[in-house]
């Protein structure tokens, strides 16, 4: 028994003797202790900001009516080209009995007026011919003759344009069909036939019936956090990334920053504006989405390396990296260096380091250890 215990007791302490040895070797850096060596790079760095908005018409405007009513016809769809004064949608009027039996009132009301002036026109006319009415009356009689009939025309087309919804007689035209102002394409059609149509008046905006674009001036709009914006000026370069068309880049010109920041989510933002330049190859279609990427400075062929390998002293007035040393077993040397661009992820590195160097990165601090 004895023997058995003395067995399991060397085991014991043979078993103790190699985990401590195996935990040793794994708390053991290698010889490096963990470093990597970076090569000093060449190669381009653009300090930028980002613009986020999409692609919009410069000029866009709603179709609308200034008469009520039904659409009785739509001659337009989606996509459709337009020009001045092309026919759109037929509105034919819908009037309440209410409106048709003022409507008719008003005319006869209108014609008993007119007879009435004709009547005292033509006494007056005699009476100034047997130099009983002076010149002043005879001219009052007959601007009152001139307005009852120019009240009874008026009424006439009020009571046609009610019932009919145009005007024909009296050398004029007016007619329900709503026509282009001007000319572009047809983005969005809103109404369909039976529907009916409030009309555009001083006190309420009107039904809206079509919208249309020249989608041949196309520009993009977006907004620019206000962190930002103060490095931003006009004409400054832009490259837009635009989501439905990946790979395809399409470049431009900041054109307008917006005097007064809109606060959204929290934050403020500046609206922007953005000239794009002349495309052929591509396709832009209005309310693609898209990032701009505006170049506030840019510089090409530069040495650079990566931001992280740099430490800051003296609230950073002086910058400075580590190199390798003379040996592999050296510790690494901090040397001092001057940096320029920097683009968050790499920076210019103006003196102090050649392209041949290279640059010590040390591994990750363990925080739980």
């Amino acid at each position: 028994m004895n023997r058995l215990l003395k067995v399991l007791f060397g085991f014991l302490i043979a078993g103790a003797v190699v985990v401590g040895a195996y935990s040793w070797m794994q708390g053991r850096e290698p010889a490096t202790g963990g470093i990597e060596l970076i090569p000093v790079t060449r190669g381009s760095i653009v300090e930028k900001a980002v613009a986020v908005g999409q692609i919009e018409p410069r000029v866009k405007f709603s179709v609308k009516s200034k008469l009520p009513g039904i659409v009785s016809r739509t001659m337009v769809d989606v996509g459709d080209l337009v020009e001045v004064g092309d026919p759109l949608f037929d509105i034919v009027p819908d009037p309440t009995p209410g409106e048709l039996v003022e409507s008719v009132r008003r005319v006869e009301a209108a014609r008993s007026a007119y007879k009435r002036a004709e009547a005292d026109w033509r006494r007056s006319v005699e009476l100034s011919q047997q130099g009983i009415l002076s010149g002043d009356q005879l001219d009052a009689t007959r601007e009152t003759f001139e307005l009852s009939k120019i009240e009874l025309a008026s009424a006439r087309d009020s009571q046609q344009l009610t019932r009919d919804g145009r005007i024909d007689g009296g050398g004029r035209g007016m007619e329900s069909i709503i026509r282009a102002p001007a000319r572009g394409i047809v983005l969005q059609r809103l109404v369909d036939p039976g529907d009916p149509v409030v009309p555009l008046t001083s006190y309420q905006e009107g039904t809206e019936l079509a919208t249309v674009a020249d989608m041949s001036d196309l520009i993009f709009t977006g907004t620019v956090d206000e962190i930002d914006v103060g490095k931003l000026s006009v004409d400054v370069v832009a490259r837009l990334k635009i989501g439905a068309l990946p790979g395809q880049v399409v470049t431009g010109t900041l054109s307008r920053i917006a005097p007064q920041a809109t606060e959204k989510d929290g934050a403020r933002l500046f609206e922007v504006e953005i000239e794009l330049d002349p495309v052929s190859e591509i396709v832009l279609r209005a309310g693609y989405s898209a990032n701009a990427d505006l170049v506030i400075r840019e510089k090409t062929d530069i040495l650079m390396i990566p931001e992280r390998l740099v430490l800051f002293e003296d609230d950073g007035a002086k910058t400075f990296v580590e190199i390798p040393g003379e040996t592999p077993d050296a510790e690494p040397v901090k040397v001092e260096i001057k940096t320029g661009l920097s683009d968050g992820l790499n920076i210019e590195v103006l003196s102090g380091l050649s392209e041949e160097s290279q640059v010590v990165q040390r591994p990750p601090r363990d925080v739980l250890g």
